[in-house]
C-alpha cells in the first residue's frame, strides 16, 4: 500500500486567488487534468517558503520537484510541452510563433495595464480601462470566424484571455455594442468545465 507521502502530488503551485496571472495556470491546469497542490497565497503576505523560491516574490509560482518556476507564461508552456495531451499550442512552428506573439500582446497591451486600473488617480484608471475597452474592440471581429480565438480548438491564448474577460465587471469594463462577439466567446470559455473548476471562490463572486 502507498504512504501518504507518495500518493502526495510532486507538483505544486502557489497562486493568489484574487491574480488573474495565477488564475490563467490554474485553468492550465484543470484543462489537462493535472493533479496538483494548490496553495492560496496573498501576494502582500507570501510565506517564508515561497519567498525562498522565488527571487522575485510573486504568485504564481510552480514546483515541479527541483525545478521551479515563476512567470505564468513559462509555467503555462512548461505545463503543455510536460503533460502534451491535450494540445494547448499547435504543432507546426510558424502557428506556434504566432500564438506566442498573441501572448506577448495580451501581457503588453491589456495586462499591463491592470495596475493602473486600481490607481488612486482617476484619469491614470480610466486611460487604463480604455485602453482594454478599445482594445478588445478592435479585435471583435476575431470571434466570429472561429469557436476560439483564430483556432477550432481551445489553446493557451484562450487561457490567458478568459481570467481578463472574466474580471470586466470587477474593473468597470463594459464593451460597447460592435463587440458583441467578445461577450459570446467569452460564455463559450466561461462555459468550459475546466474554466468552472479553476476558478477560486473571490473570482466565483465576481459574477455571482
Amino acid at each position: 500500500m502507498a504512504t501518504i507521502a507518495t500518493r502526495r502530488p510532486v507538483m505544486t503551485l502557489y497562486s493568489a486567488d484574487t491574480c488573474p496571472l495565477s488564475h490563467r495556470v490554474r485553468i492550465v491546469l484543470a484543462e489537462k487534468s493535472i493533479t496538483a497542490d494548490i496553495i492560496s497565497v496573498n501576494p502582500n503576505e507570501l510565506p517564508e517558503d515561497l519567498i525562498d523560491l522565488n527571487p522575485y516574490n510573486t504568485a504564481p509560482t510552480l514546483v515541479d520537484r527541483d525545478l521551479v518556476l515563476y512567470d505564468s507564461q513559462i509555467i503555462m508552456e512548461y505545463l503543455d510541452e510536460r503533460f502534451p495531451h491535450p494540445p494547448l499550442m499547435p504543432v507546426d512552428p510558424v502557428s506556434r510563433a504566432r500564438s506566442r506573439i498573441m501572448l506577448y500582446r495580451i501581457d503588453r497591451d491589456w495586462y499591463s495595464f491592470l495596475d493602473a486600473i486600481n490607481s488612486d488617480d482617476p484619469a491614470q484608471s480610466e486611460k487604463a480601462k480604455k485602453t482594454i475597452r478599445d482594445g478588445l474592440t478592435v479585435i471583435a471581429p476575431i470571434f466570429v470566424k472561429k469557436p476560439y480565438f483564430m483556432s477550432d480548438e481551445f489553446t493557451l491564448v484562450d487561457a490567458s484571455l478568459s481570467p481578463l474577460l472574466w474580471r470586466l465587471p470587477l474593473y468597470g469594463i463594459e464593451l460597447p455594442e460592435q463587440a458583441k462577439a467578445v461577450y459570446q466567446y467569452a460564455e463559450r470559455l466561461f462555459k468550459r468545465d475546466a474554466f468552472q473548476a479553476s476558478l477560486s471562490e473571490f473570482e466565483k463572486e465576481i459574477r455571482h
